[in-house]
């Protein structure tokens, strides 16, 4: 704030005192309210800012928070992975957006209170929401930018502060909220914001289409299929599929009906294939290599999906293998070099169970093979994923070796980086990949060979990732979310 700002009176909305709760739906309804309150406050007072020039008065509003205390060691059911805290104090978490997290909060809230028969608290925390944040959701007003206004933004309202948005509670950094209370969820209010405009810009569909199972590819042909599949399932009454949506937030529930196409497309364009309370299955097509990999699941990270997959091309690395045979990660090489400050190269990325065996089973289902003789078409071991696309054109003595060492079967350059992430942000993950070239035994992708190669397979390994899913979709949620992915201390929430 300048000097001459110092003394500006500062405006807040309506505090009211902080409330126990001993039912989740009605401790979820409160934070909405004051959601609702903080965010109407600081859009009214916005409009009229820009509008009426330099005001009286700083205005600030706050995200509303939970917060539980417990005193007891007694232990929670140690088969979840999440649920309870790991001792006696006291728990806190900002909150945004609880309209867009409804059924997430009432699930993660229900379960704290029965594991620790604890009421708890809902109040407003004393985290200001930055006015970008607030106004995001409303598409008739838009933040100008700095040197536009006669007077300095940040001297009126509160902007976003990279100090306070970090990714420090996921990355097992021991800390603390400023009150001296710890972490109950692995995302603050802030970093959750700043990952929801994220998503807007790169994806270019709103938050509250993503679904709970989210498919990566790293081609358009898989989206044009998923499209074919979506008409498919909305012209079944029985599927349980409700809408299809695509960039610009164009929704369709009719199977012949139109799908709008922007003018043009943004870097990673997001479909989502929609079912109750997300239930559902998203495609994002985050293109080729690692930084848009992380960039992706960096962000959708905060919706707390319940499984992701890639589902892309590869190299083949075995003479064995023939194009369009399939790869089944059990183990990640990591060369792709984005993740290495959040999560060491030394961290083992493990394979989870129920995510193989779903991918298996799937596999099995769509091509009427199984057992033994699954193997003909499908190999597991360690997918490598490199940051250099033509890696080949260098000397090869370095890399081959890394790979024969490894005993890597396959190559990319998404795979590791999005269940490295998955690792990271305890979202369970997997990968099936599909062979599209094997260049260090003379088969280069041609576009001859590309062409007949993407006619046959890519409905069929799309058709696989889309049955695995909806075979993790109906599994209990605490199957799903292994407790291989939690460390020794860990959020309560997912």
């Amino acid at each position: 704030m300048n000097s001459s700002d110092a003394t500006l009176p500062i405006l807040t909305p309506p505090r009211p005192p902080a409330q126990l709760y001993s039912d989740a739906a009605d401790a979820v309804a409160q934070l909405e309210e004051l959601y609702a309150t903080a965010t109407a406050f600081l859009v009214q007072h916005f409009s009229e800012t820009v509008t009426g020039g330099r005001p009286e008065a700083r205005y600030r509003a706050f995200y509303p928070e939970i917060r539980i205390t417990t005193t007891s060691f007694a232990k929670a059911d140690s088969r979840l992975s999440f649920g309870h805290v790991p001792g006696p104090g006291t728990y806190a978490t900002t909150v945004t957006r609880p309209d867009l997290f409804r059924d997430y909060l009432r699930q993660q809230i229900d379960l704290i209170m029965r594991n620790h028969g604890v009421e708890v608290q809902i109040g407003v925390s004393e985290t200001p929401i930055p006015v970008h944040f607030a106004v995001a959701s409303n598409p008739d007003i838009n933040v100008p930018q700095e040197g536009v206004l006669d007077f300095s933004l940040r001297d009126v309202f509160d902007v976003p502060d990279l100090a306070t948005t970090n990714d420090d509670i996921v990355n097992g950094f021991s800390v603390l909220n400023a009150d001296g209370s710890v972490p109950l969820a692995p995302f603050t209010a802030q970093r959750v914001d700043y990952s929801l405009a994220r998503l807007s810009h790169y994806t270019a569909t709103g938050a509250e289409h993503f679904q709970n199972h989210v498919l990566f590819t790293n081609y358009q042909f898989y989206v044009d299929e998923f499209e074919a599949f979506a008409r498919q399932a909305l012209a079944d009454p029985d599927s349980g599929y409700t809408e299809f949506v695509g960039p610009g937030n164009a929704v369709i529930t009719d199977p012949d009906g139109l799908m709008p196409t922007l003018m043009k497309l943004p870097q990673m364009p997001s479909y989502h294939l929609k079912r109750e309370h997300g239930a559902g299955i998203t495609l994002v097509n985050i293109g080729v290599g690692p930084s848009n990999a992380k960039t992706a699941t960096d962000h959708i990270a905060v919706l707390r999906p319940h499984a992701w997959l890639m589902v892309g091309h590869c190299a083949g690395l075995r003479n064995s293998q023939s194009l369009g045979d399939f790869v089944l990660a059990h183990a990640y090489l990591r060369e792709d070099h984005v993740l290495d400050d959040d999560l060491p190269v030394w961290v083992p990325i493990p394979a989870l169970a129920e995510i193989q065996i779903a991918l298996q089973e799937a596999v099995a289902e769509v091509t009427g093979l199984g057992g033994y003789d699954l193997k003909r078409i499908m190999r597991t071991g360690t997918v490598a994923t490199i940051d250099n696309r033509n890696w080949e054109l260098r000397d090869q003595s370095g890399p081959v070796q890394r790979l024969s060492q490894s005993r890597a079967i396959a190559l990319d350059m998404e795979s590791a980086t999005i269940a490295a992430n998955g690792f990271r942000f305890r979202v369970p993950y997997g990968t099936l990949l599909c062979v599209s070239d094997k260049p260090l035994h003379g088969e280069l992708k041609l576009p001859g060979m590309a062409t007949d190669f993407y006619k046959t397979q890519v409905a069929r390994h799309l058709r696989i990732g889309i049955r695995a899913m909806e075979r993790l979709r109906d599994m209990p949620l605490e199957r799903i979310h292994s407790r291989k992915l939690r460390s020794f201390e860990e959020t309560a929430f997912l």
